[in-house]
This record gives C-alpha cells, structure tokens and sequence, in this order.
C-alpha cells in the first residue's frame, strides 16, 4: 500500500526511503491525528500507507568522502549566485536584524547576458565572491539558516541548480517519485524542493487514472525565473502554470517565515482552484517535521484520504 507518498528536499543525500520513513511517519501520523480530533469524519490512515521517495543518493559522489568542502568561490555565476541573492534579500525583508544587499550583482553574475564578456566576468569575479561572502555570513546569522554552515548552504545551492541544469538526474528523482505513485495512492507530499519534483511527476501521469490530492510545503513553485519558469511542463501562454490532470484537490502550505517559499500563495501562479493556507512553524520555518506535524496539513491529508 502506498496511499500516501512524501517527496522531501534537498540536503537529505545521506538519507534512503527506509530512514526519511522513520523521520516522516511519526510527524505525519500525528498532524492527521490532531485533525482527526477536529473532525473525527476525516479519513485515517491504515498500518503501511506512508511511504517516502527518497533520492538522496543521486546526489553522492562516488569516491569522495562526504560532501565536498564548498567555499564562497564554489559559488557559480547564474542560477545559483541569484538563488543565493534572492534567499539573502528576503530573509533580510523578514528579519530587520539582518543587514540586505545594497548594490546589484556585477557584470555577468547576474541572470542577464554579460555586459562585458568574458574578460569583464573574470575581473570581476573577486567582488563576486565578497558578495558571496556577505550573503553567506548574514544568512547563517538568521533564524532560518543560523543552524547552517556555509558549506551545506552552499551544497544546498548546487542541489537546486542542479536539478533544474542537468536532464538526466532531473530524470532519475522524478522516476523516483513516478514508481511510488500507485492506483491506490490518494495523496502526494511535496516539501520545498520536493514539491517541484512532486508537480513535475504527477504533471506525467495519465489524466485517467484515480484522482489525487497534491499537497505541497514550503514550495519554491511560484518564484519566478529561477524556478516557475523551468517546470517542465512549461507555464501555458499568459503565465498560468499547468494543473496536473490527476490531481483533483491542491492544498498548498506555508510558514510566513520561510525564505525558501517565497512566493507563499500559488494560486495566482496556478489558478484559483490551489487553497494557500498560512501556518505557523515556530522558530522551524522550513522544517519539514514542523509542516507534517500542523494540523493545517494533516486536515488536507486526511481530507484526501476521505475522497
């Protein structure tokens, strides 16, 4: 049985399906048991109905020991130096603390083309990375990332731009997601990059088969650019993100807190019929325990199970 499938996020490649479960189910069994106290109407959960996609490992390297010791010069240019900004900027709108970005990014680290070519790209690189630096150093002083050293902060960049850069793993986490999805499965959980993978998967299924409940957790979906852009299938003309043809009921979850989720309501992004619901995580902005264990989510769970 797999009525239930949960697609985490990025930073868990020492972890498999087996040890995410053993995080997971706890967590997810007693946000839809504080649902169940609410409305005793709503669907339960039966021995064996949890299971987690882990992808985890397509993100080791064979051969090295453990993650690489990323610096601020690992940082790339592109995707994931904007990434890194856009983080910087808004956890410095939500918390005042926090010294922002004050200058925009030098020629050619940016989203945009070069303004001076390759020469003007490598002379300014040094100012690069002590912007790098300066994002680095305030955002593992928040309360969002003050748990994070640069180096995870660093890789959890790279696992992002990687998934959005190179086809083939693309390819590989979603069939990781695609061959869980069973005719008996109600409800998918995706948390923050989990969500994109979720979307992305569910987006490929065949439009006949059983209905399914989406529920996504401190989704990056709606940011524009770096990652709304890049779903696969692509926005339709006129900027409206593509339903997924199996799902019949979208619940979509954030914490006001959480950076990563920056654009906290989809609706707009993928019409009127996805229900944004605030939550409240606490100092845990992000975590995915925190999201499973509020009552908001295990009401859409459950919800879904009823269906």
């Amino acid at each position: 049985m797999s009525r239930v499938v949960v697609v985490h996020g990025v930073g868990r490649q020492l972890d498999t399906a087996e040890t995410l479960l053993a995080e997971v189910e706890p967590a997810l069994r007693g946000g839809v048991e504080l649902a169940l106290r609410r409305d005793p109407t709503l669907g339960r959960l039966m021995d064996g109905d949890i299971v987690c996609a882990g992808y985890g490992d397509l993100y080791r390297q064979p051969g090295t020991r453990g993650e690489p010791y990323y610096r601020a010069e690992d940082v790339e240019p592109g995707f994931e130096a904007v990434l890194l900004e856009t983080w910087w900027r808004e956890a410095a709108r939500l918390d005042p603390r926090i010294a922002g970005p004050d200058i925009g990014w030098p020629d050619g680290m940016g989203p945009g083309p070069a303004a001076r070519g390759a020469v003007g790209r490598i002379a300014s690189r040094p100012l690069a990375v002590d912007r790098v630096r300066r994002a680095l150093h305030a955002l593992t002083r928040t309360r969002f990332f003050g748990a994070v050293s640069d180096r995870l902060l660093i890789s959890d960049l790279k696992q992002v731009r990687r998934y959005f850069t190179e086809p083939k793993l693309r390819e590989a986490v979603r069939a990781r997601v695609e061959e869980l999805i069973r005719p008996e499965t109600r409800v998918v959980v995706g948390h923050s990059l989990g969500s994109v993978v979720a979307y992305e998967a569910l987006c490929a299924l065949r439009p006949e088969r059983t209905p399914l409940t989406l529920i996504t957790l401190g989704s990056p979906l709606g940011l524009a650019g770096l990652v709304f852009d890049r779903l696969q299938p692509a926005p339709q003309q006129g900027g409206l993100g593509l339903w997924p043809a199996p799902v019949k009921h979208w619940t979509n979850l954030a914490d006001s807190g959480d950076v990563v989720a920056l654009v906290r309501e989809l609706a707009p992004r993928f019409g009127p019929e996805v229900v944004d619901l605030p939550v409240d995580n606490g100092s845990e902005m992000h975590s995915m325990r925190a999201y499973l264990t509020a009552v908001e989510t295990g009401t859409a769970i459950a919800t879904g199970l009823a269906w």
